[in-house]
Parts: structure tokens; sequence; C-alpha cells
């Protein structure tokens, strides 16, 4: 752990001033107008300039727009770590390990699809704690066992290893996936233990919300696989919404598991515009996207409550998050033809 006394006033105060330089969604309406070149002159004019100016040379189009979106990303999140001290910058930088569990699932999924490794990279965010030298052999790697022995002796060689077994059996990706967020989650947990007042029970609050949702994703995801899998098999431990059996018996009722966030203490009464979209959801993406906007409206309410802690941080996180996820999804809807609802569609507007 680092040394030292914690600063949560001056980085929440950095982070205000970042969080205001986000788009709006009045610019995403205004992008989905727009062509990939037009998408990245509007980026020019913002502070995406650096990013599009040193990359313009090398790249063009969608390309151009995914390469600057990530490095922008890297650079902001390592600016967070810049300005972190003691306690801070242990608890921001064990949740950006989550950029790692990103980006295996990216190469996995590359590797499954047979893309070429070129495109794969397009899609990583270096902001997590594997080395670049470890990323671009994992990239090398020609099938999904080889990229698993890349990563002997990090905590993920054992969950994925255990986990391709399972994978073999039924083909489906889910079980490595699945096996990358529980040791992300618990790992994360593992030695907070369950602090009940103070900066860390915050973090400890947004985390056991992280992983009630991503629970929900899974149980929906699993319902609407039609693959004969135990929902227990995919649970992350942690949360406080779901217990396995809840997850059994939920999996096949989208109406009761929506109910089942609303009903509960800690997410009812401040979900209300979210659950409202989660209500209206009829499809599997529409779903996802509001639990993303659930997990996004829960730490921007945590981080009012509670500005003194690491809230606002974890908040703005997400919401840099969502910005360069939602100019990703307009970029590439725009390159093949999309129309303007269909792209709203991909977006996560609050």
């Amino acid at each position: 752990m680092s040394a030292g006394a914690s600063n949560p006033e001056y980085v929440n105060a950095r982070v205000r001033s970042r969080r205001a330089s986000l788009f709006s969604d009045e610019d995403y309406r205004k992008l989905i107008r727009m062509g990939p070149s037009e998408i990245a002159r509007f980026m020019e004019e913002t502070e995406y300039e650096r990013e599009i100016n040193e990359l313009g040379t090398r790249f063009s189009g969608v390309d151009l727009i995914e390469y600057a979106l990530n490095r922008n990303l890297a650079k902001h999140f390592d600016d967070l770590l810049d300005w972190s001290k003691g306690r801070l910058y242990d608890l921001i930088a064990r949740y950006l390990r989550k950029f790692d569990v990103w980006n295996l699932k990216t190469i996995i999924r590359g590797i499954y699809t047979d893309t070429d490794p070129e495109d794969i990279q397009t899609d990583l965010i270096r902001a997590g704690e594997l080395d670049d030298r470890t990323i671009d052999r994992l990239l090398e790697a020609d099938e999904i066992e080889d990229a698993i022995e890349v990563l002997y002796g990090t905590s993920y060689y054992e969950p994925l290893t255990v986990a391709y077994e399972e994978f073999e059996e039924s083909g489906a990706l889910v079980s490595l996936e699945n096996a990358l967020d529980r040791e992300f989650y618990e790992n994360l947990l593992a030695d907070l233990g369950r602090p009940q007042e103070g900066p860390e029970a915050k973090y400890v609050e947004f985390l056991e919300a992280e992983i009630d949702f991503r629970n929900a994703r899974n149980a929906l995801r699993l319902a609407r696989s039609g693959a004969d899998l135990d929902p227990a098999t995919y649970y992350i431990d942690g949360g406080v919404l779901f217990d396995e059996s809840d997850l059994n018996r939920l999996v096949g009722d989208y109406d009761a598991l929506v109910d089942h966030i609303a009903d509960s203490r800690r997410y009812g009464d401040r979900l209300s515009s979210a659950l409202g979209r989660l209500r209206d959801a009829d499809s599997l993406i529409q779903f996802e996207h509001a639990l993303d906007a659930a997990l996004l409206e829960y730490a921007d309410t945590l981080s009012s409550i509670y500005p003194a802690s690491v809230s606002a941080v974890l908040s703005y996180i997400l919401a840099k998050e969502r910005e360069v996820e939602n100019i990703r999804a307009i970029a590439r809807g725009r390159e093949v033809g999309l129309d303007e609802n269909e792209i709203e569609e991909e977006l996560v507007i609050l």
C-alpha cells in the first residue's frame, strides 16, 4: 500500500473540472448527424485535439477516432493516479485494473472470432497494470489457450485455466469472461472488509452496486442465450442484491428481475429514472445500456451525498468511459450506415 496521507479534496476538485468538459447529450446528437471525418474534426476542437493531431498522420476515419479515444482515456486515468496520494492512490489503482479485464476480454474475443491483431488493438485501453510487453505477446497468440499461457504468473492465469475446460465443453465465451470479472471483483474486495463508515465504506458500496448490476446483466444474458448453463456458475460474490438462489429464480423472468432491483432498499429510491428505462427495455442491448445508466446514476448520487469520498472519482471514471463508448458507437454506426435512430439506441444517454 502507498504510504502517506490521502488528498481527496484536491483530487475531487481536479475531477470536477474534468467532468465539466465531458461531452453533453446534445453533443452526441450533433455527432450522430456527422460522418467519421466530420466527427474527427469536431473532436479536434475539443480536449481530444492533441490525440487527433498526433495520430492523424498515421490513421484516418474510424481508426483515428478509436485510437484517439483510447489514448485520451488512458491519459486521463494516468492523471488520476498522478494527482492521488496514499490510500486514495491505492483505491483508484485497484479499480483501474478493470481495464486489464477489458483488454483480456477483447483479446480473447478477437482470437475467438479470428480478428486481425491490428483490429483488436484499436479496442485496447492501456490503463491497467498489465505492461505493454505482455499485451503485445497476447496479441501474437493464435489460440485462446496460448493467450492464457502468456498470463502465467498473474492472478488471471488460474481462473482462466479452470474456465477454459468449461469453454471447451460449451463453446461459450461467457465462462472465460465471467472468470475474469469474478477474479477482478472478488480480489478487489478481498482485503477491504465491509467498513460501515468513512470514505472506504462508499468505495465498497459502489463496488457492491457494480457487482449487483453485473450479476443482473449475466442473468439476462444467460436467459437470452438459450444455452444450457447453470446461472449459479456465473454468480459473482460480493454484491448485496442477489444470492445464488435469487439468480437461479430470476434468470428466466425479466419483469421479476427488474422488480427485484426496484423493491430493494438500497436501489429502489435512488434509481427512479433508471428503473423506468429498465422496465421499458425490449432488447438485451437496451437492458445493458439501462444498467450502465443506473450504475452511473447511483455513482453520481453517492458522490453528491459524500463529496469528500472516492465516489466522485469513480463516478468520473464511469462518465469518461461512457463518453468514449458513445463516441465510438456513433463513429462505427456511421461507418456501417446505420440511421440516426439505430445509432441512438446504441448510446447510454441519461
